[in-house]
């Protein structure tokens, strides 16, 4: 690729001149008529060469034309010191040549060829509502694990789950009190009792009977000691996870086996290993009040965290230091990937904190990726009844939207659209910031959204369906390649990008770029017109298909060929 040459080359000048150690930026202006690529190395490096940035800039230059590369037609200084390169038309053939013949693997790279990573994301907990906060995990861990499978990595996805803990037993309470027989446990009935158990619980005084009903049930479900107890729990925890799977599919989240993910892993099995992990590093880990607790370093901002609680059970805390441990064992990764809300931040830095004297080789290879909320308009956090929203009742909403809106619109469209709407809005901001998801703005088939790029890509489809048999060649005529066949080309960059720093909203931003560079296109020229542009046109086309399918796959969306 230009970009890896031009870096190769700079660094190499640089050495030349006795800077070395030096990192600079290589980057594409914002104006293309200032050039294709602009780098900031004079600026960066003068300090270090003691030297005035315009005069290291003209050195710079005058060695670069040196190696006569003749991919560089023109190398120019710009302001204090930027030195901006003009890129020969053939390489912008050579590379559309490239994405035509590349297809389904246009845009990929081999960065993390032979690197094994384990992606974990959403993270349901059974006897609970699978929320819009668990939809942001499953959007944005999507896309993430397709990022690093298009970095070449062998990928797997993991989900880990809250199936025992006080939220548990909250809803067992529940289905007692509302005299539920385990063969009539349905998801509705199961929502209903977990909210009223919960409800009941936070009322309660401390202390209180009903407290004491459900901490002893809680006890219960951990040692397995209740036959009635145990029914009612496996046919709770079957119906959740049997409904998270048709969650999924509808989501796209799948990597070709029955179920959506690799590895599911439990708290009810992470919990004993996690106990005994603690238990056995005193030297670590200290009791406080019957309780054992992690003190923090307050130095580092750090806080006292509880692994086992005072009646003996492992919290959160021991269970993900032990799944650390698990998860290795199950996959060996180089990298582990963990994805949250952004509410347990504090909480994760002090179990990274722990997990480096526990565990120091995993704790190198776990990353934290945490996202902000999924909020309406309106700033509420319910929909018309209950107190959360469901991922269900947004996508319906939002299906239901799109028949409404869009005259003739077939279910499966709506129902790609509405999905499509929904992660778009959630990929195309950076990580760690609230989401505010506008139906009217998302929903749209114009503008910034995820439906807009479906819309495009269905566009290019029909432009080649129309060309028949027509010949799609880069080969052309005229000189102009103007800024399309520029902007396709960067899309690799993109990709890697991304995947390096583990932010899909550059794929999404990029691909609406594209999206409108090609409609503005489309609407001031006539692609099929016999001329002997029309198959350099048809490339153009082409390759906006593929650059739109392959990136709406990078963020876990379909890209239907008509709408």
């Amino acid at each position: 690729m230009i970009e890896e040459q031009l870096k190769t080359a700079i660094t190499k000048v640089l050495a030349e001149l006795g800077i070395v150690g030096v990192s600079f930026v290589l980057e594409h202006p914002a104006d293309m008529a200032h050039g294709d690529f602009a780098t900031n190395a004079a600026m960066v490096a003068a300090k270090k060469a003691d030297k005035n940035p315009r005069t290291l800039a003209e050195e710079i230059v005058a060695k670069l034309k040196a190696q006569n590369n003749t991919d560089v037609i023109a190398i120019d200084i710009a302001g204090p010191g930027f030195i901006n390169f003009k890129i020969a038309p053939t390489v912008f053939d050579k590379e559309l040549s490239s994405a035509l013949s590349s297809g389904e693997n246009w845009g990929w790279n081999a960065n993390l060829k032979g690197k094994k990573v384990m992606v974990e994301y959403t993270d349901p907990n059974p006897f609970k509502e699978f929320h819009i906060g668990h939809l942001m995990s499953n959007t944005i861990g999507e896309s993430i694990s397709r990022l690093i499978e298009a970095s070449g990595a062998e990928t797997k996805r993991a989900c880990y789950q809250g199936d025992v803990g006080l939220h548990v037993a909250k809803a067992i309470w529940g289905i007692n009190k509302e005299k539920i027989l385990s063969h009539d446990i349905v998801l509705g009935k199961l929502a209903n009792a977990y909210a009223f158990g919960s409800q009941s619980y936070e009322d309660a005084k401390e202390g209180s009977e009903i407290q004491k009903e459900i901490i002893e049930i809680n006890r219960k479900i951990y040692n397995r000691s209740d036959p009635k107890i145990n029914e009612m729990y496996e046919q709770g925890r079957k119906i959740s996870l049997e409904y998270f799977e048709t969650l999924y599919k509808r989501l796209g989240t799948a990597h070709g086996d029955e179920k959506a993910f690799n590895y599911y892993f439990f708290e009810s099995a992470t919990g004993e290993f996690g106990k005994k992990v603690v238990e056995s590093h005193p030297e670590i880990f200290e009791k406080s009040d019957g309780a054992i607790v992690y003190k923090g370093d307050e130095a580092k901002g750090l806080h006292t965290r509880v692994f086992i609680n005072k009646e003996g059970l492992p919290t959160y805390e021991a269970k993900e230091l032990g799944l650390a441990q698990i998860k290795y064992d199950a996959f060996p990764y180089d990298t582990s990937i963990v994805i949250t809300g952004n509410e347990v931040n504090d909480y994760f830095k002090v179990l990274l904190d722990a997990m480096q004297k526990v565990f120091p080789e995993l704790a190198q290879k776990t990353e934290h990726y945490s996202h902000g909320m999924l909020r309406l308009p309106t700033g509420k956090m319910s929909s018309r009844t209950g107190d959360v929203i469901t991922a269900t009742w947004l996508l319906d909403e939002a299906k239901a939207n799109i028949m409404k809106n869009v005259s003739g619109a077939p279910e499966p469209v709506a129902e790609a659209a509405a999905v499509a709407a929904i992660k778009y809005s959630i990929l195309r901001q950076s990580k760690g910031k609230d989401i505010i998801f506008d139906f009217a703005q998302s929903l749209s088939f114009e503008g910034d959204s995820g439906p807009y790029l479906q819309y495009t890509h269905a566009r290019t489809c029909s432009i080649l369906e129309k060309a028949g048999g027509a010949a799609v060649l880069v080969e052309h005529a005229h000189k102009d390649h103007g800024v399309l066949q520029k902007l396709l080309v960067r899309f690799p960059e993109v990709v890697r990008r991304a995947g390096e720093e583990r932010e899909p909203h550059h794929v999404a931003n990029y691909l609406i770029e594209v999206a409108r560079e090609f409609n503005s296109f489309y609407g001031n020229t006539t692609i099929l017109d016999g001329t002997s542009d029309q198959s350099y046109k048809l490339a153009l086309t082409k390759a906006v298909g593929m650059t739109l399918k392959n990136g709406l796959w990078l963020l876990g969306i379909v890209a239907p060929d008509k709408m």
